[in-house]
């Protein structure tokens, strides 16, 4: 089927055309035609299948096909968990729209607002927001929600994960009831499936894939490693197969830190991203990375999420997700458009469990390797004595600051032993 097919207008495939794109993806496919026909839909895809455009081209269409009368009001919404996803998502807008007369803008945080609040005012059709900088601005009067007739929910699974719920559900009450809604999910827990029930009106289903089932071209393998020697693994892959563009995922902002480090000083550029990372810092490390000047990209799960990496070979799961649906969106990142792609995964002896219900999810087993000369020696047992000695001496090293805080309060000043000495002299 041909983009013409789906009833988009000239404008509209003139512009998908100087993408180089000619023929539609499963989702594009199934959700356009509903959406130009005015449907709910209720749409299950992950990142990498096409989802943006299956929204943003019905919607601009939509808004089109009535055009605006006087001042342009906020008539389209589009909520987002991430920065980066918003700016994605606004550059597609602002790409498919280029032969329209439509006028939009993204806002998120950790910006300044003023240049936000300025375009806003001058009149946009479409704003793209993360939740906490829209109810922010419209709680401050510099913005107004009551003109929406279109609204987007995007990944909304990592929104509910990042905990926006409260942030939706105000949003809700601030737009008009009578609208067209569309919300994308890579999966439907039963939280999404009741979000979707409370805002959805007879909603229709579409599926790019099978819930939870993860890209066919992508080779998965798990290595068995001890937990200390897994950046000297990975600096061995990378260095060995000269891989230029790798992602990987780590667990914690601290993890993702010194793993970064660790890499440079073994010769690899890195860059991590998390939440803790100020917006020009995670642009400035997405942007080095896609263009070779990073080679590793080391992320957690929330910073990552949303990211618009192009055939991306190599992730690397430096640590299991604790959640295996997580584990699903990881290495969606790679064999994306058609193109080969390679999902590693460094398990210690305390992450067997993890891979075990990864599993269970995909209804396959893993493949497990061991290299040569890293074969693994932990054992469950040493780990956890090894745990029990940390926090310890963790224990230990703020009783003792506490008790040498304590100590020096209660010591007299020079002053005062002064005074006592002096006092003890006139009494003797």
């Amino acid at each position: 089927m041909s983009f013409k097919k789906l009833g988009l207008s000239d404008a509209l495939l003139k512009a998908v055309s100087e993408k180089g794109y000619t023929t539609p993806s499963p989702i594009q496919e199934k959700a356009i035609p509903q959406v130009l026909k005015g449907r709910d839909v209720l749409a299950s895809a992950q990142t990498g299948t096409g989802k943006t455009a299956g929204f943003t081209l019905p919607m601009l269409q939509i808004i089109t096909e009535n055009p605006h009368r006087g001042k342009r009001k906020i008539r389209a919404l589009v909520l987002t968990p991430t920065r980066e996803l918003a700016a994605q998502i606004y550059d597609n807008v602002r790409e498919y729209s280029k032969y329209l007369d439509v006028k939009s803008t993204v806002i998120f945080g950790g910006v300044n607002q003023n240049p936000q609040v300025r375009t806003i005012r001058q009149g946009i059709d479409i704003l793209v927001a993360t939740p906490g900088r829209l109810l922010d601005l419209e709680n401050q009067g510099l913005l107004s929600l009551s003109n929406i007739e279109f609204l987007v929910l995007d990944e909304a699974d990592r929104m509910l994960d990042m905990g926006f719920i409260h942030d939706i559900k105000k949003v809700l009450k601030l737009i008009p009831e009578k609208r067209q809604n569309l919300l994308f999910s890579a999966t439907f827990s039963k939280e999404i499936k009741s979000l979707a029930n409370n805002f959805l009106t007879n909603p229709i289903l579409v599926e790019a894939t099978p819930e939870n089932t993860t890209a066919e071209k992508v080779e998965q393998k798990t290595y068995r490693v001890d937990k200390s020697r897994k950046t000297e693994l990975i600096t061995k892959f990378i260095k060995d197969g000269n891989w230029d563009q790798v992602l990987v995922f780590t667990r914690t902002k601290h993890g993702a830190n010194r793993l970064s480090q660790k890499l440079d000083k073994a010769g690899i550029t890195s860059a991590a991203i998390h939440g803790n990372k100020t917006q020009n810092a995670r642009v400035k490390a997405l942007d080095g990375f896609k263009s070779g000047k990073i080679r590793v990209l080391v992320a957690t799960d929330i910073a990552a999420r949303g990211l618009d990496i192009p055939l991306l070979p190599h992730v690397i799961n430096y640590e299991l997700p604790n959640v295996p649906e997580d584990y699903v969106h990881r290495i969606g990142r790679t064999g994306r458009a058609g193109a080969s792609g390679q999902a590693i995964s460094l398990v210690g002896v305390d992450e067997v469990e993890y891979v075990r219900g990864i599993e269970k999810l995909l209804g396959e087993k893993l493949q497990s390797e061991v290299v040569e000369g890293f074969q693994p020696t932990d054992t469950i047992e040493q780990l956890k004595k090894e745990a029990a000695e940390n926090k310890a001496r963790h224990q230990k090293g703020r009783r003792n600051a506490r008790g040498g805080s304590q100590k020096s309060n209660s010591r007299p000043s020079s002053g005062d032993r002064k005074s006592k000495t002096t006092a003890s002299r006139r009494r003797r």
